[in-house]
């Protein structure tokens, strides 16, 4: 019998580290896709377009490093498209009747955080599925921000504060990737250096072991749906000031693009298992794909189909690794 077991115990590592990769991999994948594309389309190197990259992977990782950590405790937050429009919207509603960026701040990230709230409440009192709780609340949202407001909420205050909020910069670094950049810190220092961040992963990975070492597993999960809440405010208010109005169409995808970058980055599905960094790659794969997509000409829909492919293919690389893990 041993001599039948052992040798399958190699083809396990091995396997395992090919498959634990993913950072490794999708470093290639990006560095072939910026130079294929720059071969293709030289601009592709321009100042323009690489502010353009970064600040549109900025948005995407603000809320995806709040993501990261919901996916870890093995839940999913699919609200966040719609929250991001109706964040918006309301934030420039409350800038337009107070001309104070602050309290226009507060309001979307107040909101933003009682979504959060709402969804985790949804989801570890009632024991509703994650995933069909906030199904439920981005359908909600979508109706929602119609009722608050049929068209555009468009810019009647003209503070140069929300201006610089999406188009500003410290020095040379737009400032939305500096934001993107602190939160991202903020976020992976409390993943890898904290209690917190070690409470997380164990949620994910066994919950009810958690739970008998008397920690509670639904105030963990509860912190990371507001996080996530939280992050979506800032996105949106970043989002609002570069369109210069609150959209209530804003948000449209969003939510796959994030739960993609996450994913592909080697984010578990199923929990107890991620890291920041790899969400980060997968952030500035899917950005590059898309500007790549814009400035060679090919049809703009298929911006939304990516996401839709790396979904499915990083889900099933996920299962594979699972197996192999467990095998």
């Amino acid at each position: 019998m041993s001599e039948l077991t052992q040798p399958s115990a190699p083809r396990r590592f091995i396997g395992g580290q090919l498959l634990g990769s993913s950072q490794l991999v999708l470093g290639v994948i990006l560095a072939v896709l910026c130079i294929a594309i720059s071969i293709a389309a030289p601009q592709f190197y321009s100042e323009a377009n690489i502010i353009a990259i970064l600040r549109q992977c900025a948005l995407v990782l603000i809320v995806a490093s709040g993501m990261t950590m919901l996916i870890i405790t093995a839940e999913v937050d699919l609200s966040v498209g719609a929250s991001l429009a109706f964040v918006g919207c309301i934030g420039m509603a409350v800038l337009n009747s107070t001309h104070s960026l602050t309290l226009g701040l507060l309001a979307a990230l107040a909101f933003s955080g009682a979504v959060g709230l709402f969804n985790g409440l949804v989801v570890t009192s009632l024991k509703v599925n994650s995933l069909i709780a906030t199904i439920g609340t981005m359908m909600m949202l979508q109706g929602g921000v119609y009722l608050f407001t049929r068209e555009a909420v468009q810019n009647h205050h003209r503070l140069a504060g929300f201006t610089d909020l999406g188009a500003g910069y410290i020095g040379a670094i737009p400032l939305p990737v500096v934001v993107a950049a602190v939160i991202f810190a903020l976020a992976a220092a409390t993943l890898r250096f904290t209690t917190l961040g070690r409470y997380l992963y164990a949620v994910g990975a066994n919950e009810r072991a958690v739970r008998l070492s008397g920690v509670r597993s639904q105030g963990l999960k509860l912190f990371a749906f507001v996080v996530t809440g939280l992050c979506v405010g800032v996105a949106g208010m970043i989002l609002s000031s570069l369109m210069n109005a609150g959209q209530p169409t804003a948000g449209r995808g969003f939510e796959l693009t994030v739960i993609a970058a996450v994913i592909l980055g080697g984010t578990s599905l199923l929990g107890g298992r991620g890291s920041l960094l790899g969400t980060l790659l997968g952030v500035l794969v899917l950005k590059v794909i898309d500007n790549g997509i814009i400035i060679l000409g090919w049809n703009q829909d298929l911006q939304m189909v990516v996401p839709g492919i790396v979904i499915i293919v990083a889900t099933f690389l996920d299962i594979v690794r699972n197996r192999a893990n467990v095998g």
